[in-house]
């Protein structure tokens, strides 16, 4: 079965809980959605207020502090915030990618240093509490001072299981980036191994139908097709004829389904979680939007589900500016919903002063 390019961007807008929002647990969702990209403090928050009713700054960051949820670096070698158990389910499957990471990274770096040995000194530091990323570093340069000190805080990461630990990562404070050992902080114990397949499906329920090379871009993994043979997958085409796999339950969504616009914070993983973005974004706009400074992407807006341009807010003691840039043509109709969804945006990221909102179309 061949399913059209409006049938994929409107599946996809459904199972990422964009097509419409729904009334679910911070936790449900989180889960649901095998975790949010956490980079930076603010895009999970701004991901759960474009997906879920009556979502306050509240209802994530006491779950961030009373531990509930944790920082982690998962898929893609990225920082992402996860349900605690969920450690456990993802971060040995992603393992070996994490470890070539490394060897790719700061292989020279690391040459004279014992890999497992700098695992067992890093948890022995982190034993007494969390220490900043610059000061494991340093404690670590001081046992290999021939390599340095970035290699080594970063190594250490990659091949331990460490949390970002707040208030890094809770809106409106701000603190030096910390890491704690995943052990004492959330008391678990990660197994050595877990299986792929579990992690597959949860995939294909969140952004499916898609590829294996869709799988292997939203996890960074390789050698998936033994795994993926393993399991019961129903099998589509997309509009180029390319396999597409799905969970038996899958439900595709009606291709005409309205969808309403949307704005999506920098690094949503909407937009970073398949091989073939066409379904949410156009080869001419992907092109435009990666062509930015440090890797960092510019936060997006959706019109009929697909991208259609970027935002931006501007500030000041008293005011605050939501300031679109169109890449394709925007209807008065959908810049009117577009400026209701805006005013509520503003809303949510800065109450208290006034608002504006300029669209500069393409």
């Amino acid at each position: 079965m061949k399913l059209s390019l409006r049938t994929l961007n409107r599946t996809l807008l459904a199972r990422q809980l964009l097509l419409a929002r729904q009334d679910v647990p911070v936790v449900d969702a989180i889960t649901h959605l095998v975790g949010l990209q956490a980079q930076t403090t603010t895009p999970p928050y701004l991901a759960l207020w474009s997906r879920l009713q009556s979502f306050s700054v509240d209802d994530l960051s006491s779950l961030i502090e009373d531990r509930t949820l944790v920082r982690m670096t998962l898929m893609r070698g990225t920082l992402h915030l996860v349900a605690a158990p969920d450690c456990a389910a993802l971060r040995p499957v992603l393992q070996p990618m994490l470890a070539k990471g490394l060897q790719n990274a700061y292989g020279p770096q690391l040459k004279s240093v014992d890999l497992d040995e700098l695992v067992a000194e890093a948890d022995s530091l982190l034993a007494e509490g969390p220490l900043t990323v610059a000061d494991l570093g340093s404690r670590l340069l001081e046992r290999w001072p021939d390599s340095t000190a970035r290699a080594l805080s970063f190594g250490a990461q990659l091949l331990s299981p460490m949390v970002r630990v707040p208030p890094s990562g809770v809106w409106g404070q701000s603190a030096m980036p910390s890491n704690g050992s995943l052990r004492q902080w959330s008391g678990l114990e990660l197994p050595d191994t877990a299986p792929a397949g579990p992690m597959i499906e949860r995939y294909l329920r969140a952004f499916g139908p898609a590829s294996a090379a869709d799988i292997a871009a939203w996890s960074k993994l390789t050698g998936l097709r033994p795994h993926i043979n393993q399991l019961d997958l129903v099998k589509y085409q997309d509009p180029n004829g390319r396999e597409l796999l799905d969970v038996p339950d899958g439900e595709l969504t009606d291709e005409d389904a309205p969808a309403p616009v949307r704005y999506l914070p920098v690094y949503d993983n909407l937009l970073l979680s398949h091989a073939d973005r066409t379904r949410v974004m156009s080869d001419e706009h992907r092109k435009r939007w990666g062509a930015t400074k440090n890797g960092v992407f510019p936060q997006t807006f959706l019109v009929d589900g697909f991208v259609r341009g970027t935002w931006e807010i501007e500030e000041t003691k008293a005011a605050a500016t939501l300031v679109l840039t169109g890449y394709a043509k925007v209807s008065k109709r959908d810049q009117q919903a577009l400026s209701r969804e805006g005013a509520a945006l503003l809303k949510f990221v800065a109450p208290g002063k006034s608002h504006d909102f300029r669209f500069t179309p393409a």
